[in-house]
């Protein structure tokens, strides 16, 4: 790994292809409460850090159709899917890819009017790093929208102890990684120290309880798909036992079933500016 990479020692939910769709179904899932707190519409050039299969970036397209964007990641498993998802909006030269890492971005200076960074700094060593970069290829004025865990906030009824203990481990092998799974709690601190201004941030949550059980069903079925992503490389290093998976798989049924379940995650969406 040289000096410069950004990048934790590890990517904890892997890159198969099982897990780039994963990823394509949980930009959906979270699209609407997400993006209705995002406002690009001044913005005709938008570099995107950390972009994988492009899933964050049909989305910013669908939104805001007079932006073109630069899509930068370091894995090019990931550039690879994301020339599938996005060939479209390729051949129409509305996105270019780029692999490279985060702490070197392929761009001069001054040259974007808008930047979005979504569930990457979680999995970097060196976050300021990052935002600093990020800064230096924005315009004066330029915004940046970061929207990052804080996966301190789970919470599930009925109590699921093989769940929890799932997810402490889940959590701290991330650290382990010298990755940041509470990384969203610390995005104003880290955006001040990268030189921003005009900081500010929003608690974004799903809470699902019995007022839209369809919508807990369904969120409890993502939730579950994501816990399971991290489920090989927990077992490998023996964190968890494959019991204890199958324990915490049988625990979200019941809470799936359950017609008192209450589901709850938040997380944080930050907005500042570069000058």
């Amino acid at each position: 790994m040289s000096e410069k990479t950004s990048l934790a020692d590890g990517y904890i939910h892997g890159f198969s292809k099982e897990e780039q769709d994963r990823l394509l179904h949980q930009a959906r899932v979270h699209e609407e409460i997400i993006f209705s707190n995002i406002d690009f519409s001044g913005a005709k050039k938008i570099v995107e850090v950390g972009s994988g299969v492009g899933a964050q970036t049909q989305i910013l397209l669908e939104r805001f159709p007079q932006a073109h964007i630069d899509c930068v990641d370091a894995s090019d498993k990931q550039i690879e899917r994301a020339r599938q998802t996005l060939s479209g909006p390729i051949a129409q030269g509305r996105v270019r890819l780029h692999q490279g890492d985060a702490m070197n971005l392929p761009f001069k200076g001054d040259e974007f009017d808008g930047a979005f960074i979504c569930w990457l700094l979680e999995h970097l060593q060196n976050p300021v790093g990052v935002l600093s970069e990020v800064r230096r290829v924005l315009k004066s004025g330029g915004v940046i929208y970061c929207n990052e865990v804080l996966n301190a906030t789970f919470y599930l009824h009925p109590y699921s102890p093989a769940t929890l203990k799932y997810w402490f481990e889940f959590n701290d092998q991330q650290w382990e990684l010298k990755g940041d799974p509470f990384v969203g709690g610390k995005l104003a601190n880290y955006l001040m120290k990268a030189g921003y201004q005009n900081i500010s941030t929003k608690v974004l949550t799903h809470q699902y309880d019995n007022r839209l059980p369809k919508k807990r069903a369904a969120f409890i079925d993502y939730w579950t798909d994501l816990m399971l992503s991290g489920a090989p490389e927990l077992i490998k290093s023996g964190r968890v036992s494959a019991e204890t998976v199958e324990e915490m798989k049988s625990e979200f049924q019941v809470v799936k079933n359950d017609p008192d379940s209450v589901v709850f995650y938040s997380w944080i969406l930050a907005r500042a500016e570069a000058y």
